[in-house]
């Protein structure tokens, strides 16, 4: 398989044919998918902003994770130029139909967060603090 994606990549397939929960988590679960979401709420983002964003994950992964919700609707990649050009990612009007699931997830865990005696770090980059208009 290449590491450069054809067109069309398929999303994950559904273990569960049917079962709706199964069909939610084929298109959103993941470790990074719900935060991706999130950020691309507050507005659209280039590749390298997402990256600065998400420290932790790897190009590879972001780019896996991006691609995926784009073939699943959620997210819009936009060229905004010849070759390379600068990519720009941004919801597509399915994808704010998911919102609500992403702030119901960001209120929970913050919750969990003062529950287990975590830190909410809103001044950080990485921050999740804000909700979702």
């Amino acid at each position: 398989m290449s590491k450069k994606a054809p067109a069309g990549n398929p999303s994950r397939p559904n273990q569960l044919p049917g079962c709706p929960m199964a069909a939610a988590f084929a298109a959103i679960g993941g470790k990074w998918k719900l935060t991706l979401l999130y950020w691309l709420a507050h507005g659209e983002s280039h590749f390298a902003g997402l990256r600065r964003r998400s420290a932790p994950i790897t190009p590879k992964v972001l780019a896996e994770q991006l691609r995926e919700l784009e073939a699943d609707g959620l997210v819009e990649r936009m060229a905004t130029g010849p070759v390379p050009a600068r990519v720009i990612y941004r919801l597509t009007p399915y994808g704010t139909t998911v919102l609500p699931v992403v702030e119901g997830a960001r209120v929970w865990g913050a919750a969990h967060l003062r529950r287990t005696h975590g830190v909410i770090a809103p001044g950080s980059t990485m921050s999740c603090a804000t909700s979702i208009a």
